[in-house]
């Protein structure tokens, strides 16, 4: 096993990817020279050249476009929405659309209202899309490297505050399938499904709700688009109560599908409602003071924990 950050999970993914392949390569504003916004495709354009670490036009292939803030897919939405997502569906299957779209965000930095937001919700509401959302080096490497591989249009979001923490990855890149959700931690008392950064304050949560005595299980779907929907269900048919924690505002977030899922999959098993968790519902502040108060923390997430096991 190797450590590596979960920016050089990214990376490593794409590096092999096209050491593998010459029909992958990666294209997105100032990833060449710059080596992305975020520094993930830096020192690849040395290694693959101009022709394959690009800023030009998608054309044909496995492509990898970085869109430099998720925010800034509202430019891309004719394409993606309209056209990538229908194209293979409308064709019969004839023609395929291996496109994957990377994507940052995320609030904890005071990027501001236009550079922050969480919009994975948007996209998991579009048939023909598949949409990805990392929380860790080895997932995040292991999930793009499936994606990569995709004959369908795949969004793949990451979050900011995530690029530098580090983890375990396998020496052999091998990819994880879609559609398979991971338990962090197991628990008996109440399930959280969480996202992103979230999956990070829901496993700090659920270790100061050990020492009230309160046991959790933390379940980070990882692909919103399929979604493991037996891996949530069946947690929450064992524990008997859900918590749905993600960064993006309460109102139509991802976490409404989820908490749908378990109210249809598990509503003879649960002794509690099912609580959801997520910024409040405005603009994300540039003050950083502001800034925290919208978005959602561990201690949110564990005050849902105790609502539903009535302690609070």
């Amino acid at each position: 096993m190797a450590t590596m950050t979960y920016r050089e999970a990214v990376r490593d993914a794409m590096s092999e990817a096209m050491r593998r392949d010459d029909d992958v390569f990666i294209m997105g504003e100032d990833i060449a020279e710059m080596g992305g916004s975020m520094g993930v495709t830096q020192g690849m354009l040395d290694e693959f050249g101009p022709e394959r670490v690009r800023n030009t036009p998608i054309s044909g292939m496995r492509p990898i476009v970085e869109i430099m803030y998720q925010d800034f897919m509202t430019l891309a939405m004719e394409q993606l929405v309209q056209q990538a997502a229908k194209h293979r569906y409308m064709s019969g299957g004839q023609i395929k659309v291996p496109v994957t779209l990377r994507t940052q965000g995320g609030a904890g930095w005071s990027p501001g209202a236009q550079h922050a937001q969480q919009v994975e919700a948007w996209f998991v509401h579009v048939p023909g899309i598949k949409v990805v959302f990392a929380s860790t080096p080895e997932d995040a490497r292991g999930l793009l490297w499936s994606s990569i591989y995709d004959d369908n249009p795949v969004v793949f979001f990451e979050h900011r505050t995530l690029y530098n923490i580090k983890g375990d990855v396998p020496d052999e890149i091998d990819g994880i399938e879609l559609g398979k959700a991971r338990i962090h931690r197991e628990g008996e008392d109440v399930t959280v499904v969480a996202t992103g950064r979230l999956v990070h304050e829901a496993l700090k949560a659920a270790q100061e709700a050990e020492s009230e005595g309160i046991s959790v299980e933390v379940v980070d779907p990882r692909t919103l688009l399929p979604l493991d929907e037996d891996a949530i269900v069946g947690s929450v048919r064992k524990t008997t109560r859900c918590v749905v924690a993600h960064e993006a505002v309460v109102r139509m977030g991802f976490g409404a599908e989820i908490a749908a899922v378990v109210q249809h999959g598990a509503f003879d098993f649960l002794d509690a409602p099912v609580e959801r968790v997520g910024a409040k519902f405005a603009p994300v502040p540039f003050a950083p003071v502001m800034e925290q108060y919208v978005i959602p923390h561990a201690e949110d997430v564990l005050d849902a924990v105790r609502r539903t096991v009535g302690k609070e």
